[in-house]
């Protein structure tokens, strides 16, 4: 029986379905920390690509070279020893990949930790990112607000979230802007950011944290520092007062 045919038939169906999925938003870098990160994913999955077509290309040479044929039925190759020169080639080129990839790794890790370059003498907006079940919290006490739910940030200005948890262990990630982090009930995590175009991104808890934790989605809004100060101005006018 021929299997070439469903084969194929399920190549082209996933090859259409794919074709239909939005790009991805760790892709589509809002801000320097999470353009850093999105080329380390790229360098990463070039490297990758490259690997997988070496290994293919000589995969592909060996059953041409080396296929049965009826001009050598019967032959057996000569017993060879192992080739030292080859041993060690095949065993440091591994090294040298996992050596490479380790570097950009911890280079990129310790680059997006900090605030970013050209933001460190400016001082950051402050605000706290708490999550509960299973929502949000953020509070701005800069300007003596708080939101449910969605954060406006205003562009080209340093933003320092300081993560809380009160319940279990949840995972704050706004991927066009940064990396995700941890919000623990017993300490408070830092991520620095900034957002250098204005314009709606999702938010999300990037860590299975029980029931609803599919649902703890945000909008972050990043938006010009005047459209900003006139958020904050109108929240102060409207909303009830904290207590």
């Amino acid at each position: 029986m021929n299997k070439r045919g469903p084969l194929f038939a399920m190549f082209v169906i996933f090859t259409l379905l794919l074709s239909g999925c939005s790009s991805l938003t760790v892709l589509n870098p809002k801000g320097p920390a999470a353009r850093t990160l999105s080329d380390t994913i790229i360098f990463s999955i070039l490297m990758m690509i490259g690997i997988l077509v070496v290994v293919y290309v000589l995969y592909i040479f060996m059953l041409t070279k080396y296929r049965a044929r009826k001009s050598n039925e019967g032959y057996e190759p000569p017993h060879e020893e192992g080739n030292k020169w080859l041993e060690i080639l095949w065993t440091a080129i591994p090294i040298v990949i996992v050596a490479i990839l380790s570097v950009v790794t911890v280079k990129t890790t310790v680059a997006v930790e900090k605030v970013p370059e050209g933001y460190e003498n400016q001082k950051p907006l402050v605000i706290y990112a708490s999550s509960s079940n299973w929502k949000w919290h953020f509070s701005y006490p800069e300007e003596g607000i708080e939101t449910v739910n969605y954060v406006n940030i205003p562009t080209n200005r340093p933003i320092e979230f300081r993560l809380y948890s009160f319940g279990p262990i949840t995972s704050f990630w706004i991927p066009q802007l940064h990396g995700q982090k941890y919000a623990m009930s017993d300490m408070v995590t830092k991520l620095n950011m900034v957002a250098d175009e204005p314009g709606s991104m999702l938010g999300r808890n990037a860590n299975f944290s029980g029931e609803g934790f599919a649902h703890m989605e945000f909008e972050a809004l990043a938006m010009s520092p005047a459209d900003y100060e006139e958020w904050v101005k109108d929240v102060k006018d409207t909303a009830p007062e904290l207590t």
